[in-house]
């Protein structure tokens, strides 16, 4: 099995994550203004920090075309809500990657409460770019708001290509610029040994995170109270940087796929591609939504 291989960078996000999930699990606010932002779309059960909508889920559930039985990956998992879900709506098994410690404790805590049988549901530490997991370990695999900057992209993209198996599909959140002029989607997927089989817009998705944002800035006493000057400095900061880039920023759901008779993969480490800037690709969110 491969080493996992954590970047300085990953290890410093890694405590950021760790505070953040520290202080969001002490306090519903979080969750309260998601679901406001969200409304009758929020998830309860799942409880994301994303934009894992009901809308979204169910176009994972249709895009990954998994049976019972199978192996899915949940890449970027945070908490573990999606993955856990469809763990149970579609009768596989489910391994989380996150490189927040304290995310995966939580994730394994909740496999309970989703009924997952024993076994059925793991979680380990592991990037985006070096997930530590075999080669063709899954028949499909779920990254919402965790791609990463656009920079990563061709060694995500290798990774996701190398644990995924022959014919498997990866259902992919991607957020960018209308006014960036970078590849399609098409030429990411061609780069990377992959197929793209579907790319699709969820326009209502920008006007959510513009209404979160605005709960957030609204809130920010009981933030402050609730979680911290430092978390709600954090998110208060976030909401005053991507606000304003949401009228330009376009939402996607991407649909790849591993060829059914494929080479081995490709070398892990690639050319860069081009980047937007700034670099911001894991949605208005950035590195906070998950």
């Amino acid at each position: 099995m491969p080493e996992v291989s954590l970047t300085a960078q990953d290890v410093a996000c890694a405590k950021v994550y760790d505070a953040m999930h520290s202080a969001r699990a002490s306090s519903p606010i979080v969750r309260q203004l998601y679901a406001r932002a969200m409304g009758d779309a929020y998830p309860w059960d799942v409880d994301p920090a994303s934009s894992a909508d009901w809308p979204l889920i169910g176009s994972l559930v249709g895009a990954v075309c998994m049976q019972p039985g199978q192996r899915l990956i949940d890449l970027g998992c945070g908490t573990g809500g999606v993955g856990l879900w469809l763990a149970r709506a579609l009768g596989v098994s489910v391994t989380g990657v996150d490189i927040s410690p304290l995310a995966l404790r939580l994730a394994a805590d909740r496999a309970s409460a989703f009924q997952i049988p024993h076994g059925r549901a793991t979680f380990v530490t592991g990037s985006r770019t070096s997930t530590g997991l075999p080669d063709r370990y899954a028949h499909g695999l779920v990254c919402v708001d965790a791609l990463g900057p656009r920079a990563d992209r061709p060694v995500v993209l290798a990774e996701i290509r190398r644990v995924l198996r022959p014919g498997a599909r990866a259902v992919l959140t991607s957020n960018r610029s209308r006014a960036a002029q970078l590849p399609q989607w098409s030429e990411d997927a061609a780069r990377a040994g992959l197929l793209l089989e579907a790319c699709h817009e969820r326009p209502h998705e920008p006007p959510m995170w513009r209404r979160l944002y605005a709960l957030w800035v609204q809130h920010e006493g009981e933030l402050r109270e609730q979680l911290g000057d430092e978390q709600a400095e954090s998110m208060l900061h976030e909401a005053r940087l991507h606000a304003p880039k949401l009228e330009h920023r376009l939402a996607l759901v991407v649909t790849l796929r591993r060829p059914s008779n494929d080479p081995p993969p490709l070398p892990r480490r690639a050319a860069a591609w081009p980047v937007e800037s700034p670099s911001t690709e894991p949605g208005p969110g950035g590195p906070r939504s998950r």
